[in-house]
């Protein structure tokens, strides 16, 4: 669950108390998980044969979920509301900027944990609720304050931005023993890798002076950070063609798996070319590059696996 790039802060004096609630949740990251978090649920479906879920299991789990990962992201930015106020980038945000107060960050955070931990347990049972909370206690107690402690903060990031495909997994069916379910974890893991070295890269100097122990701040050439971007890309393609191959843990050989497997590899080649552009020449506009084709590919990796195993 590393973060993503947010806009130039706002020169409105007096936004609005909504949008200020939605900025606190980190909507990009929380769309992310959604995303991720309907395709798993699809797959867990398809690759055993279960029932659909109904259109309030799907509502509950949206929303749970939801509810989960914007509590986190809030949670995050209550304990850096100090830190944020030294990068132009997170300045504006409603607690750094004291447009919130620190009772209702947290109480907005707290409020969003419960309710959607309660919502998944209710209606799916333990599971997803519990990977919830690991999730929540992975990202907010262990990877934000490693952030200014160390480069591995980027691992920890990745684990608990890649947890919730067990949410959306095991609700509609999965077990955390199934390898379709890791593979989707592979993917999402990996993927965090070019995408956040990217963004790490683009804000290395404002991360450096807010003291963030980022790879690009400890390792300023760019080297460890592309290493970083191209293994990840590997291994988020080896996770792609897995699920699409042997999504069961047997090798299915057909034409759909071999042509989705194709796919999947075809899809991560802009970004491995990108990233091996970057270990060339790291700079703004080769970093600004891999970015983009982060945003590109992760939708389109979920999409032909999701597709492949759903049968179309």
């Amino acid at each position: 669950m590393t973060d993503v790039p947010e806009p130039v802060a706002s020169t409105k004096a007096d936004p609005s108390v909504f949008r200020d609630v939605v900025e606190l949740t980190k909507p990009r990251i929380v769309t992310m998980i959604l995303v991720t978090t309907v395709a798993s649920a699809w797959i867990a479906v398809a690759s055993q044969s279960l029932p659909g879920l109904s259109a309030l299991q799907w509502l509950v789990l949206l929303v749970g979920t939801g509810l989960v990962a914007g509590s986190a992201g809030a949670a995050n930015q209550v304990w850096e509301r100090v830190i944020d106020t030294l990068m132009p980038r997170t300045a504006s945000r409603p607690m750094a900027s004291k447009r919130m107060s620190l009772v209702t960050g947290v109480g907005l955070t707290a409020s969003g944990l419960l309710i959607g931990t309660s919502m998944l347990a209710w209606m799916f049972g333990g599971t997803p609720a519990i990977v919830g909370l690991a999730t929540w206690i992975l990202y907010v107690l262990v990877y934000t304050p490693m952030k200014r402690r160390t480069a591995w903060n980027t691992t920890v990031g990745a684990i608990a931005g890649a947890l919730p495909v067990f949410m959306g997994y095991t609700a509609a069916g999965g077990t955390l023993d199934q390898v379709a379910g890791w593979m989707l974890f592979g993917i999402l893991a990996a993927w965090q890798y070019p995408h956040f070295m990217a963004i790490a890269w683009l804000y290395r100097r404002q991360y450096g002076e807010a003291g963030f122990c980022m790879t690009t701040t400890v390792e300023p050439t760019g080297r460890h950070a592309a290493w970083q971007s191209i293994w990840g890309t590997l291994a988020m393609a080896a996770s792609g063609v897995v699920l699409c191959v042997a999504p069961a843990g047997q090798p299915i050989w057909t034409l759909a798996s071999a042509i989705t497997a194709v796919l999947v590899i075809a899809t991560c080649w802009p970004l491995m070319k990108a990233a091996w552009t970057f270990r060339r020449d790291p700079q703004d506009a080769t970093a600004r590059k891999m970015l983009r084709w982060s945003l590109v590919v992760l939708p389109v990796v979920l999409l032909v696996t999701t597709l492949r195993m759903i049968g179309l």
